[in-house]
């Protein structure tokens, strides 16, 4: 069966977006990018800094309440529906909850041809480019960048601290069947 989702899991400014634009060139196929950012722009305001929706903290942690999961769960079911509606789709996502996360994933894309992708930065380094942007609370990128990781299992990891977005989308791209 060929490759119906490659899933790209790695701590905030670890470099996923940059990956997943390179894909997008370098993959015979259309592939669609959907990523956690574009379900938290979805949200409404109200949900944003609310305990039932998420919150960041100044040292930049992440906490998330009941009605952002369930909402959370109603957009994995969706994107599971456009890939079995015959999409291919990259998905990009940061495993707050490290194995219950991909737990969640692997619920919602039973059945699915999923490639596990692992994306890997050094936490000086993501915070460096996290400084760089200015979009992103100070520190997310440091308390995340092991945290996502964690019981996690993957076909592929890569490391954007020594690999530029275009090797490693090419190293993805030859393991997608």
């Amino acid at each position: 069966m060929p490759t119906q989702v490659i899933f790209l899991n790695g701590g905030s400014s670890s470099g996923k977006s940059g990956i997943v634009r390179c894909l997008q060139a370098v993959l015979p196929d259309p592939w669609l990018a959907l990523g956690i950012d574009t379900f938290v722009d979805a949200l409404p305001a109200a949900l944003r800094e609310s305990d039932a929706g998420f919150g960041v903290t100044e040292d930049g942690r992440v906490s998330v309440g009941d009605v952002f999961r369930t909402l959370e769960a109603a957009w994995m079911e969706g994107v599971a529906a456009t890939v079995r509606a015959g999409a291919r789709v990259v998905v990009d996502d940061v495993f707050l909850g490290g194995a219950a996360s991909q737990q969640r994933w692997q619920k919602a894309l039973g059945g699915l041809e999923v490639l596990w992708v692992g994306v890997r930065c050094a936490p000086e380094i993501a915070a460096g480019r996290e400084l760089a942007r200015g979009d992103r609370a100070v520190g997310m990128a440091v308390s995340q960048a092991e945290q996502v990781h964690r019981g996690v299992a993957y076909d592929v990891e890569i490391d954007t601290a020594r690999t530029e977005s275009l090797d490693c989308a090419r190293t993805i791209a030859a393991r997608v069947r």
